[in-house]
């Protein structure tokens, strides 16, 4: 009997929030420097790990937004237990029309979501208008994939086996430029935008999990994966970890799949 595939927000909170995007927002928080008693608001929240992490710095006089527009990502978030401090504020909307006042917050945070947008500047451009002047926004994308070993053999295969070019799965990796990235934000009026390079090592425990986890991550927006019957989905998914598995077995240790992962953060201001 066919196993039930996993709801794909539940698969992302519970596999690659705690090895990877956990690691990720708090560097992003540690960054952001954010006070007690300030507002503040997750673009593209998924299931949450950078409004819960924030929560407790902003205090108990702050105030935590968070927003996405997957249903799913949200009500998991909406579903876990709420951390101490500023209460959080969960929405289902699109980030190119936030449902916020002009100035509502002192700091916008987004966490490696930009390259997924269609319209960048005009998502840069809501993020400056719900900013108040003094405010500032913080945005952390992934460096190119061929910093990612990893990651570049699982996205190589993904692309072959699909027969799509690599720039359709590796759209993660696609805002890795510095001055495409700089421009982004300056372009909007954001002033003293600087970029900071990052790295964390990610751990994800079950290593026999992640390529299939990570193909279907990977693949779940394009087409001619869409359009597999679940038997030619589990036979790709075996040949790609036959594939990489000489590629995996460099990065384990014992049970657990542990490689290192490279960011930018970018930093601007609103001028007061």
């Amino acid at each position: 009997m066919n196993q039930p595939r996993p709801n794909p927000a539940e698969m992302y909170e519970s596999y690659f929030v705690p090895a990877m995007f956990q690691p990720w927002a708090t560097t992003l928080l540690r960054h952001a420097a954010i006070q007690s008693g300030e507002r503040v608001l997750d673009v593209a929240c998924g299931t949450g790990v950078v409004a819960r992490l924030a929560a407790p710095l902003a205090g108990l006089h702050g105030h935590v937004a968070a927003i996405d527009m997957n249903p799913s990502m949200v009500a998991v978030a909406r579903s876990l237990p709420e951390p101490h401090g500023a209460s959080i504020a969960w929405h289902i909307g699109d980030v190119i029309a936030l449902p916020f006042a002009d100035g509502a917050f002192e700091v916008v945070l987004c966490q490696h979501a930009l390259p997924f947008f269609p319209d960048l500047p005009a998502v840069a451009h809501e993020m400056y208008r719900v900013l108040r002047p003094g405010g500032r926004v913080l945005a952390m994308v992934l460096q190119g994939l061929e910093r990612h070993v990893v990651f570049q053999a699982l996205m190589e295969a993904v692309a072959r086996h699909l027969a799509v070019p690599l720039s359709v799965v590796q759209v993660p990796f696609a805002l890795c430029d510095t001055e495409a990235l700089r421009t982004l934000f300056t372009a909007v009026g954001f002033a003293d935008v600087e970029i900071r390079a990052e790295s964390t090592v990610v751990n994800f425990p079950n290593a026999e999990k992640f390529v299939p986890f990570a193909v279907m991550s990977s693949a779940a927006a394009v087409p001619a994966f869409a359009q597999l019957n679940e038997p030619a989905r589990t036979a790709m998914v075996e040949a790609i970890r036959e594939e990489i598995a000489p590629t995996l077995q460099a990065f384990r240790n014992g049970k657990v799949l542990s490689f290192p992962m490279y960011a930018h953060v970018a930093l601007g201001g609103v001028r007061a």
